[in-house]
């Protein structure tokens, strides 16, 4: 049996017809997965829709009901869902920016509606993937302050994914810091940018401008990441660390343990490891930067 299609939406698994009752298709409930009965409860509740609203056919098929009133109510509550949440990320004039394509936005203005698309689903935790990049500075700070807000308001966890060590010193509580996929250091943000115990930390950290710092051209780390398809042997950072030893190229270091809040996967952390400290230029560095930012607290 073929309906005309509601709004030309068809898929292999499920179909909206137009007809005075549409029609929402899907495998025997009793077939499905845990997991796929427990995604389709979820899909059935945000719908306010039951099993018992439906039938099976003879092919063992089952047929949920609803009717067009109940998806236009859908799509009006929708919309006024949508609006709310662009005026909750800062958009002014939402009503008529809600019609608007991305092409009409600036791109702080496209940035705030990917921020209202994922707040959509209600989470608890909201992940930020380098969430500033291509936004001038005036701009990256008011996204920033936004996130913040919102995440002080709806009460959520926040997972900043960036390269920006400025962006990191703003807003993060604790840091991971990642090398060839890994973890290498985790800390609350004073221990990662005051007291670093990793080499590669000490190269990031180093590579930051400073406005002190005499040198004519920043540090750069040396070398090139390693190619993970053919992940190296030991510690991946070994090749570029200046202060690796014989053991960083036969074993991985685990994490050791500086504080109860700060851990760092490095040999030089080892109690049989020869004495080594942060080279001195970054060490004043730090000391600096520390002393700077005491006058604000």
């Amino acid at each position: 049996m073929k309906y005309p299609y509601f709004r030309g939406l068809e898929a292999d698994r499920y179909s909206f017809y137009r007809v005075p009752k549409a029609l929402i298709k899907v495998d025997l409930f009793e077939k499905m997965s845990g997991d796929a009965k427990l995604l389709y409860a979820v899909l059935l509740d945000r719908m306010n829709l039951s099993l018992k609203n439906g039938w099976q056919d003879e092919n063992g098929n089952a047929y949920i009901i609803c009717t067009i009133d109940e998806i236009m109510d859908s799509i009006r509550c929708a919309r006024q869902k949508a609006v709310k949440l662009l005026e909750l990320v800062g958009i002014t004039d939402a009503e008529k920016r809600f019609r608007n394509y991305p092409h009409q936005l600036s791109g702080g203005m496209r940035q705030r509606v990917v921020i209202a698309i994922a707040l959509s689903a209600e989470p608890d935790i909201l992940i930020c993937d380098e969430p500033t990049t291509a936004l001038d500075v005036t701009i990256q700070s008011k996204i920033l302050d936004l996130i913040k807000q919102i995440q002080q308001k709806m009460h959520l966890s926040v997972i900043y994914i960036t390269h920006d060590l400025g962006v990191v010193a703003k807003v993060a509580d604790y840091v991971n810091v990642m090398y060839a996929g890994k973890i290498v250091e985790v800390g609350n943000v004073e221990e990662i940018f005051y007291e670093p115990r990793h080499p590669y930390t000490w190269g990031l950290l180093s590579a930051m401008p400073d406005l002190e710092t005499a040198d004519d051209r920043l540090y750069s780390i040396p070398g090139s990441p390693p190619n993970l398809l053919h992940e190296p042997v030991g510690d991946a950072f070994a090749a570029r660390n200046r202060f690796a030893m014989v053991i960083d190229k036969k074993a991985e270091p685990p994490l050791f343990k500086v504080s109860e809040t700060h851990y760092a996967a490095t040999w030089l952390l080892h109690p049989d490891a020869p004495a080594f400290e942060m080279p001195k230029e970054l060490k004043e560095r730090l000391e600096r930067a520390k002393k700077e930012a005491a006058k604000y607290l």
